[in-house]
């Protein structure tokens, strides 16, 4: 009982963290590809600090999983909120001095941060047992929800907070975001990864991660969460410059990739749920459905409700698909294994989200907002073809 007890402490700070934590994404995504239009060179690289946030989490994820099992998940978070400070003081002063480079170097160490953010779900479930187990990704990803409204809010409140350097008070406000999750990160409670003695004394015994990796089970777990992550991240560092193209404001860009955010970690209350009843490949099945179903709804117009509700369907799409293919994962290594299969989950979701998103903005520049969701069609079939395939095979287990 004290250990559930512990566990769900750790969930609710968790949640509260990943409020802070990821609200600083979409201030990146709604205003980089615009600030990367005002300061860039070339059209072609407006989306490129957007991309470089996507690359930054993904290099960072295999340093964060090392330091999280080095000196355990608590010293780890505070490194990672520290460096999400820095991060936004840099992409601020580019801002400022009109600097191109110095802004992308801003987005990709808020990358760094983001790495250790993403991870947040996988400490709530590496704490929890049982009914605990399935459901406490989805609760800490609610904490999501208040980074939907703070986020974005916080780019119509503060863009123009310096009039000779607009946008530059909303990538402050990234710093102060993350300077305002530090003391909530000291209240986790968990041993250092390299105390626990499973790890410790069985790490020799688990599967190498070749092995792990050729495992049909976990590669369609991973590649669900490929598609489903780099989908939405592909489609929505697109769509803000698209729906700026098509003559809507920044404001209602903003206001689109809030609703977008929302129905990213709305569906977390019940997605736990969701998987208990009807099985984790189901609901990840219906995510990616679901994504589908937002790339269609683009292609009928340009009108500013099919931008809302396309990003909208995609968000709920995510979170089904992405939260499904976590809860797999989880289902695929043994506690021994659980540093290796994580840390190569996260980065290779976060390698594949950094090249859709480098790809967004030359493919919107070449091709226009038509072929950007025309793409979403094959991939969604590429996993959802052998995941259907495998529901007969789940149902008899």
């Amino acid at each position: 009982m004290a250990a559930e007890a512990l566990a769900r402490r750790n969930i609710l700070v968790l949640t509260l963290a990943q409020s802070l934590g990821a609200a600083g994404p979409p201030i990146i995504i709604s205003l980089g590809g615009i600030v990367g239009q005002m300061l860039s060179p070339d059209a072609a690289l407006a989306t490129l600090p957007v991309s470089l946030y996507s690359l930054g989490l993904a290099m960072g994820t295999i340093p964060a999983a090392l330091i999280m099992r080095r000196f355990g998940r608590r010293s780890g978070y505070l490194l990672g909120a520290a460096i999400g400070v820095f991060s936004g003081l840099v992409a601020t002063l580019g801002i400022v001095l009109a600097a191109f480079v110095v802004f992308c170097l801003g987005t990709f160490m808020a990358g760094f941060y983001g790495a250790y953010v993403q991870s947040y779900r996988f400490a709530a479930a590496d704490a929890a047992t049982g009914a605990l187990k399935a459901k406490a990704i989805s609760w800490v990803m609610i904490g999501g929800l208040a980074a939907a409204v703070i986020g974005p809010q916080l780019v119509i409140w503060t863009r123009d907070a310096f009039p000779a350097a607009p946008f530059a008070g909303s990538f402050l406000s990234q710093s102060a975001l993350a300077l305002l999750a530090l003391p909530v990160l000291t209240l986790l409670r968990t041993p250092p990864a390299s105390s626990a003695p499973a790890g410790a004394a069985h790490a020799a015994n688990g599967r190498s991660l070749r092995e792990l990796l050729l495992s049909p089970r976990l590669m369609l777990a991973i590649a669900a969460g490929i598609v489903s992550y780099a989908l939405m991240s592909f489609v929505m560092t697109a769509a803000p410059i698209a729906m700026v193209g098509c003559g809507f404001t920044v404001g209602e860009a903003a206001l689109g990739i809030q609703w977008h955010v929302l129905a990213m970690f709305a569906p977390s209350f019940v997605t736990g749920n969701l998987m208990t009843r009807f099985g984790k490949e189901r609901v990840t099945a219906l995510g990616l459905l679901l994504i589908a179903a937002s790339g269609a709804v683009a292609l009928m117009g340009l009108e500013l409700a099919h931008f809302w509700i396309s990003l909208i369907l995609l968000g709920v799409g995510w979170n089904f698909g992405f939260i499904g293919a976590t809860a797999m994962v989880t289902d695929c290594h043994t506690p021994e294994e659980r540093g290796r299969v994580q840390g190569a989950n996260d980065f290779l979701i976060f390698g594949t989200v950094a090249a859709a998103s480098f790809s967004a903005g030359t493919l919107l520049t070449a091709s226009g907002w038509e072929m950007i969701n025309w793409l979403v069609f094959p991939a969604v079939a590429l996993v959802l073809v052998p995941l259907l395939w495998r529901l007969p095979a789940v149902r008899a287990a």
